[in-house]
């Protein structure tokens, strides 16, 4: 963790001097002004982690810097306490108004300004950490999951568990038919434009049923249900979405030229994977691995002409809610034993 910088606005030497000593005895880097305005110029240019302010002092009083400091969304983080020998409760309130975090009044112990110091330093650090938090919220999700979610996510970032850890969800993988053979005779710039109108498709609706886009493979798509937030029904999430892509089609291939008019195929499986960020530390992303995840894409794979494909246990999840045919074992690569599938069919 940096050394905590501290700021000291005081135009008598002997004052800041003592002050100054108190922050090296504590081990922080003590930054001194003799008056107003070289004080905010210090902050403005690269804000300290406190500012200890007096009130007078000459080209701009502490009031006016405090001031300053609390309404430039820049600076306005910064913890101020006023060091003063004002003591009446008039200069206590305005100081107090201005935004000041706290309030000594001349002559002061030592120890009383070092547990103050000490005390702000502490809660600045856990409202950084805890901005840090709701940042790295913003920037792993926001792309990927409906705004609802993510304004969720931010009322309490601690309740996600970033580092990985085993959870039940669905996953779904969406591929579109036939890509890799249209892709040998279009133009790029037209095949790339086709590909993002069908992705946009599928974001859509995945993430207006409350899933994850976790990752677009090519001209695929993986999303996750049940993470980050909790959703009870996400395996029938999962399906709807898989359903409501599928009669959009119709529609939606008729902005396309005819070579143009894919078919989409689904797989989705339901069980433990374990969920969080996995990558360097400078590049995260946010995902599932493990045998569920696996499967799911195996399913997909057995999927054509946009069949929606699924295996047991996401059917007997949602069996009373979704129309489905046995297709009976299947072998799938990487599985000794066969998988018994399902198509969906549409609700019931």
């Amino acid at each position: 963790m940096p050394v905590p910088r501290v700021l000291i606005a005081e135009d008598n030497p002997d004052s800041r001097e003592l002050v100054a000593d108190i922050l090296v005895s504590l081990g922080y880097i003590a930054l001194a002004a003799e008056n107003g305005q070289i004080a905010l110029d210090l902050v403005l240019a690269d804000p300290p982690d406190l500012v200890i302010l007096d009130v007078n002092m000459p080209v701009l009083d502490g009031f006016a810097v405090c001031q300053a400091i609390k309404t430039n969304p820049f600076t306005a983080k910064v913890p101020v306490i006023m060091l003063t020998a004002q003591v009446d409760v008039d200069s206590r309130v305005m100081g107090l108004g201005l935004g000041a975090d706290d309030y000594l009044s001349k002559p002061f112990h030592p120890r009383e300004l070092v547990a103050r110091i000490q005390t702000r330093l502490r809660a600045k650090e856990q409202a950084d950490d805890l901005r840090a938090q709701r940042e790295q919220v913003r920037l792993t999700f926001e792309r990927f999951v409906a705004h609802e979610i993510v304004e969720k996510l931010l009322e309490d970032p601690t309740r996600i568990e970033l580092g990985g850890a085993e959870t039940i969800v669905t996953v779904l993988f969406a591929d579109l038919e036939s890509f890799t053979t249209v892709s040998e005779y279009a133009e790029p710039h037209l095949l790339l434009d086709v590909l993002n109108q069908y992705h946009a498709l599928l974001v859509e609706r995945i993430k207006s049923n409350g899933g994850t886009v976790d990752k677009f493979l090519g001209d695929g798509v993986m999303a996750l249900y049940n993470t980050p937030l909790p959703l009870p029904d996400h395996p029938l999430r999962a399906v709807q979405t898989a359903l409501e892509i599928r009669e959009a089609l119709p529609t939606f291939h008729e902005r396309f030229a005819p070579a143009f008019r894919l078919g989409i195929n689904f797989g989705i499986h339901t069980g433990k994977a374990i969920v969080g960020n996995v990558g360097a530390p400078d590049l995260m992303d946010f995902t599932a691995i493990g045998d569920t995840v696996n499967l799911a894409s195996r399913l997909q794979g057995l999927s054509s002409q946009s069949q929606i494909t699924i295996s047991e246990e996401t059917c007997r999840l949602v069996e009373s809610t979704v129309e489905v045919m046995r297709v009976g074992p299947r072998l799938v690569r990487g599985r000794e034993e066969p998988v018994v599938t399902y198509l969906v069919q549409g609700l019931r």
